[in-house]
């Protein structure tokens, strides 16, 4: 038994001499004497072959609550890329967000709260103010302001302001007032300057 170790190990010996020798012709002579299992390494399982870029599947995120950017909003559906990530993921929005707060979000560039379970395609719960807005648009089919005390209106020099007891204060440079049917004015008592 040991004539035959000496004997495979001469021959890997002489191969390695050969290799060293860097002839692509003597390599080949050199491996063509020796069996396969002697080129290659001992391995109990074959390891997988690599997978290109393309046909790599998007890696589902961490479980927890991330933030993430808004792509698209189609539907019940949002295109979104996680903090920390540069692939784009495809989220669902919870019932109780409404999709048009998700397109608001993607249209000021705000960052939406993203909820990730494992299994499951991640799902936006909210959709996050994270600067001080440069402009506040209210669209509503009915929009209430209340105050208990008072209601305050103010741009530069200008200024409408409702109390409590009903006093009204119109203050401005330049006030105009225009109406297409009826103009009333009623009081008890109307002073002009």
């Amino acid at each position: 038994m040991m004539g035959i170790h000496d004997k495979s190990a001469d021959t890997l010996d002489s191969a390695t001499l050969e290799l060293e020798d860097a002839d692509s012709a003597p390599v080949a002579e050199a491996a063509s004497g020796l069996s396969i299992d002697d080129l290659l390494p001992q391995s109990t399982s074959p390891e997988p072959a690599p997978r290109s870029a393309d046909s790599a599947p998007a890696r589902a995120p961490a479980a927890g609550t991330r933030t993430a950017r808004v792509l698209d909003v189609a539907g019940r559906c949002a295109t979104i890329v996680l903090r920390g990530a540069t692939a784009p993921l495809e989220a669902e929005l919870a019932l109780e967000v409404d999709p048009e707060v998700i397109a608001d979000a993607q249209a000021n560039g705000d960052l939406v709260l993203v909820e990730c379970c494992e299994g499951e395609a991640p799902l936006v719960v909210a959709a996050l103010t994270t600067r001080k807005p440069r402009e506040i648009r209210l669209q509503a089919t009915s929009i209430s302001i209340e105050a208990e005390e008072e209601v305050l209106l103010r741009s530069g020099h200008g200024a409408v302001r409702i109390r409590q007891d009903g006093d009204i204060e119109v203050i401005g440079s330049r006030i105009s007032a225009a109406s297409r049917g009826l103009f009333r004015l009623v009081g008890r008592i109307l002073r002009l300057n």
